[in-house]
């Protein structure tokens, strides 16, 4: 077909939102198949899991960089511009590159159509994603599952390794009302022949051991590491072989996700893809850095704390941060600013936020987003008013706007959380970053 700018790129793609979500592999294992089967040029490691999917490619990439390798990583969903989504060594593909790659994979995509039905958006994107790593032959891929496991498209590619990052509530639409239905499907990216490592627990886990048992997968089960402690740069943690270790991500959760990014590196030298000796995996887990999860950035003198948490378990886990991070934050009152999907668990998400000693006092902000799923803020505030008597809630519906407003407020942190499409809204706004330019 004609050759695309970029911005026509991103148009064709967000077309077939139309579609929606249709969870399944024929579409995407057929469209993998029109394009010569890239996939099977690169090997690495399929992440599944509710929480922490993005800090294990972010930790295990930097330690695998740390070692002169080069890694190819899917971040998802993507801030700024949308070619966040495929990257090599931290810099996502160029417009240009990404415009030529949509443009290959349409014509793909309607010959498939005759056949299958409409490839959907994400299983566009995951066909232009093997086929950039089949050109640029990384020397390990990461690849994040987006929904579920089972179904979800990224499941055409098996890696080597799979990962399972833990379990809990979410989606639960698609994936099935009980954590143990969610096991089951994110479980199933385990493959005979793959190397699988797992931070799950409780009868979680009891369905991951199931499914490496039925496929004779070597399993290797990850407890969080001790957490030692921790300041405004990240935190400090205990790691089997590597004894006190600096990790650059913020949250006690990391302690988690880094126990699981090690075990995923041991998991790719066990599999013969990658070997990352001590000394990279220390630079890689001290240096790493995932943008809008638990990120402090600055706004003049003010701090500012984005974090993508749009679960329960999200919120409960950025509580927990904000009381930790505290003493290490500018003075003054807190304001959070926030913004949800409706179709979120919104009181599970406000219940999360109030564990926090810290956000329990907050000022919020209430706003929404250009996204047909989102929550008017009105409502939003309906909600915060309803389940945090007491706290001071404004609704300003304009996502900059109100950003102004938490930012013009009396001095103190703002944090900003609920979605990361607000995140990415507001570091557009404060944080320039010239790769991240799509112009």
């Amino acid at each position: 077909m004609a050759s695309l700018t970029y911005d026509e790129a991103v148009q064709a793609l967000a077309d077939r939102g139309r579609f929606g979500i249709r969870l399944g592999l024929g579409r995407t294992r057929a469209l993998l198949r029109e394009l010569g089967d890239p996939q099977l040029a690169v090997r690495g490691a399929l992440v599944a899991g509710t929480n922490g999917k993005g800090s294990v490619l972010a930790l295990a990439g930097a330690a695998i960089q740390a070692a002169g390798l080069r890694v190819a990583t899917t971040p998802k969903p993507h801030l700024v511009t949308y070619r966040e989504r495929l990257q090599i060594d931290g810099r996502p593909v160029d417009p240009v590159t990404f415009a030529r790659l949509v443009g290959e994979v349409l014509p793909a995509a309607d010959r498939v159509a005759r056949r299958h039905g409409d490839p959907t958006e994400f299983e566009l994107l995951t066909a232009l994603v093997f086929r950039w790593f089949a050109e640029q032959r990384p020397d390990v891929a990461l690849v994040e599952v987006g929904l579920g496991g089972r179904l979800d498209a990224t499941h055409a590619w098996d890696g080597g390794v799979a990962a399972i990052t833990n379990v809990a509530l979410d989606h639960m639409e698609q994936l099935g009302p009980t954590v143990e239905a969610i096991a089951r499907e994110k479980a199933a990216i385990i493959e005979r022949g793959d190397v699988a490592v797992t931070g799950a627990s409780g009868s979680a886990l009891a369905i991951v051991r199931r499914r490496a048992t039925r496929v004779g997968a070597p399993l290797t089960v990850v407890g969080p590491a001790p957490l030692l402690g921790w300041d405004r740069n990240g935190i400090e943690v205990e790691l089997p072989r590597l004894g006190r270790t600096q990790v650059g991500l913020r949250g006690r959760h990391q302690a988690a996700n880094v126990a699981v990014a090690d075990g995923v590196l041991d998991a790719l030298e066990a599999a013969g893809i990658a070997s990352v000796n001590g000394s990279a995996r220390r630079a890689g887990y001290a240096r790493a850095v995932w943008p809008g999860r638990l990120e402090l950035i600055g706004a003049g003198r003010r701090d500012v704390l984005l974090d993508g948490a749009h679960n329960p378990a999200g919120a409960e886990a950025l509580a927990q941060a904000v009381d930790d991070l505290r003493p290490f934050l500018e003075a003054g009152r807190l304001t959070l600013l926030t913004a949800t999907m409706a179709d979120k668990d919104v009181d599970g998400l406000i219940g999360g936020l109030t564990r926090s000693r810290e956000l329990a006092g907050a000022r919020i902000v209430a706003t929404s987003l250009d996204a047909p799923r989102a929550l008017p803020a009105d409502a939003l505030a309906d909600r915060w008013r309803a389940l945090a008597p007491g706290a001071s809630v404004e609704a300003v519906p304009d996502p900059i706007p109100a950003l102004e407003r938490a930012l013009g407020g009396a001095d103190g942190p703002v944090v900003v959380a609920g979605s990361l499409y607000l995140v990415g809204a507001v570091r557009g706004r404060l944080v320039d970053e010239p790769a991240l330019r799509d112009g």
